[in-house]
């Protein structure tokens, strides 16, 4: 089925007001919402298995959040640890989730892994090599083997630019700037099944019916609604929740995000920006205000270089008990270290705060603060399709849940955009293939298409303010400790801001339709907060990255899932137990030993 264009008596050049109920029409078998590394993976593998396929994406190709993923991916290919296999990355991937990982998801993850690096080579990524040309292979934290590859530390950048050539040689047509504000979902007959999405131009505003028997949701997480996040402005901002909750799917580990330990807290346009934990890892000293190199009270024997959480809860807990620098910082101090070595090993961060700060790092210490980095809960999957239990909807990414569990392995992320994202394309090829009849419902149209008209109408309030009080509540409520009171206290205000943005101003102008592109950013911060501050309140327990303050330890009875999904339309948080491990599978986890951290980096 070739992509056909349908032309309403849609024009964007007409006013707002002339706009309303015209669209355009896309048909394709399989659309894929999400132009980053597992958006792209998944077209590749719907147009290999016969179908027509069509990506969409809100940003420019290869600017996908891909691109900031420097550390490296994961296989178990043994090119430098020849012991190393599957089984020793599955444990180390749920040891390091806090077992509350799908355990089939996590194998399907690591058995597949070394299959999609090499075939990544083949495509041509530049992934660095060994003198006898074989995939070089470094440590991570909480690995037990060296199966990181990399290419310097632009891994994610290699990774998509390697996808984006592949995808152009085979012709898929990828549609920049292209925001998604509906899932297309008939519900008739108790069944649902969802046959596309509508979406608009974010420059012209031009609206577009995307018809298609199946689609693959990989539009990312939601770390960008905390105050400082690692994620740039205007992406990851829950909009990819938001269309799953919104189309019928149910969320899991909401709670669970990942707060990297250092991110840059100034200049405000920075804030949030990683400082890569390899600073630590070549020496770097944390030192509160008092001058105190405080990681002896929090992990003695392996001090800075303890693992991501423990290190984040520590920069946290001094920085909230006034111990902090005057913008709410810690220093982290590596001019002990010869400046010839810190050019060697870290010319990416030397020139990082000496453009942004004119601060010579190899002189005077960085002031840095926890950053909010990953999503490690979202759309519930299934662990052998990534099918969404909605008919025809598939997910993959960022955006699902099951690998990570309560913490993630560094070096998984990037594995799991191209295992899953694989197998995403191909089950949606394949449910295209397998329909007698293509799904159709105008009524559902017209639904979308007047929700839209009902957004773009003036208002009181400002998208812009409004997105940071959400940011401002996860800070200060749900961030790297929660409390009870806290929570309870966040959720009360966001609903306030949830009142608030009934009316938002959104007006198009010559600027084009990046008021509506907020709105919408809005809403998704705002359905992502509120799940993510009720699964918080659920989880009495402290696991991972899920701290309480009013519940300290880890509860064997808490070894589950906390499950979202929108009932008579309100969230309502529920749980499942997680699934036992095969046998084989339970006799390494019980082996397993701490492992040392040195000659590991952290990231």
């Amino acid at each position: 089925m070739v992509p056909v264009d349908i032309l309403g008596e849609f024009s964007p050049t007409k006013r707002c007001e002339k706009m309303s109920g015209k669209y355009r029409t896309r048909i394709c078998n399989v659309l894929v919402i999400g132009s980053g590394g597992a958006g792209l993976r998944s077209a590749i593998a719907a147009h290999q298995s016969g179908c027509e396929v069509l990506v969409i994406g809100k940003r420019i190709r290869n600017d996908a959040h891909t691109t900031l993923a420097a550390g490296g991916i994961n296989a178990a290919l043994g090119t430098v640890d020849p012991d190393d296999d599957w089984v020793q990355h599955f444990v180390d991937t749920y040891q390091e989730g806090y077992h509350i990982g799908d355990p089939k998801t996590v194998e399907i993850l690591v058995k597949d892994a070394p299959e999609r690096v090499n075939e990544l080579v083949d495509w041509g990524a530049p992934f660095a090599k060994t003198e006898d040309g074989k995939l070089d292979q470094r440590y991570f934290g909480a690995h037990t083997y060296r199966r990181t590859c990399y290419a310097g530390d632009y891994t994610g950048r290699a990774i998509l630019n390697t996808l984006v050539s592949k995808v152009e040689e085979l012709r898929i047509p990828i549609i920049d700037m292209i925001y998604v504000s509906k899932l297309l979902v008939n519900t008739q007959n108790g069944q649902k099944q969802c046959f596309g999405a509508v979406g608009f131009d974010i420059n012209s505003g031009e609206r577009t019916v995307f018809l298609s028997d199946s689609v693959v949701l990989a539009a990312g997480g939601h770390t960008r609604i905390w105050r400082r996040s690692s994620s740039r402005r205007d992406e990851n901002t829950g909009d990819a929740m938001r269309l799953a909750l919104h189309a019928g799917c149910k969320l899991a580990d909401m709670e669970m995000v990942q707060f990297h330990p250092t991110g840059m807290v100034h200049p405000e346009s920075l804030a949030g920006t990683l400082v890569t934990e390899a600073v630590r890892g070549e020496g770097g000293r944390l030192v509160n205000s008092e001058g105190e190199r405080y990681m002896e009270r929090y992990d003695s024997v392996r001090m800075e270089l303890s693992t991501r959480d423990r290190v984040a809860l520590a920069n946290y807990t001094e920085i909230q008990e006034g111990r902090g620098t005057a913008n709410n910082g810690v220093f982290l101090d590596i001019s002990h270290v010869d400046k010839g070595l810190i050019l060697e090993k870290l010319p990416r961060m030397y020139r990082q705060f000496m453009e942004s700060q004119m601060l010579d790092i190899s002189k005077d210490p960085m002031e840095v603060a926890p950053t909010a980095h990953y999503s490690m809960g979202g759309v519930v999957v299934d662990p052998e399709t990534h099918s969404t239990g909605v008919g025809g909807l598939y997910a993959a990414g960022e955006c699902t849940s099951g690998v990570h569990g309560a913490n993630r392995l560094g070096g998984n992320s990037l594995a799991e955009i191209l295992v899953f994202g694989k197998i995403a394309g191909e089950e949606a090829a394949q449910f295209s293939m397998d329909l007698n009849l293509q799904m159709r419902n105008r009524d559902i149209i017209k639904e979308a298409i007047a929700e839209l008209d009902e957004l773009t109408t003036p208002g009181e309030e400002l998208a812009r303010p409004l997105q940071r009080a959400v940011r401002n509540i996860m800070w200060n409520h749900c961030g790297v400790i929660r409390s009870g009171e806290g929570l309870d206290q966040a959720l009360s205000e966001l609903m306030e801001v949830k009142e608030a943005s009934k009316d938002v101003d959104v007006r198009p102008s010559a600027e084009g339709f990046s008021d509506l592109a907020l709105a919408l950013d809005l809403l998704g911060s705002i359905d992502s907060a509120e799940a993510t501050i009720r699964s918080a309140i659920a989880r009495k327990e402290s696991r991972g990255a899920h701290q309480r303050s009013d519940f300290k330890e880890m509860e064997s009875g808490e070894t589950v899932n906390y499950v979202v999904e929108l009932i008579d339309g309100q969230q309502t948080v529920s749980k499942t137990k997680v699934d036992d491990l095969p046998e084989e599978l339970q006799v390494a986890v019980d082996a397993y030993e701490q492992l040392s951290v040195e000659g590991r980096l952290l990231e």
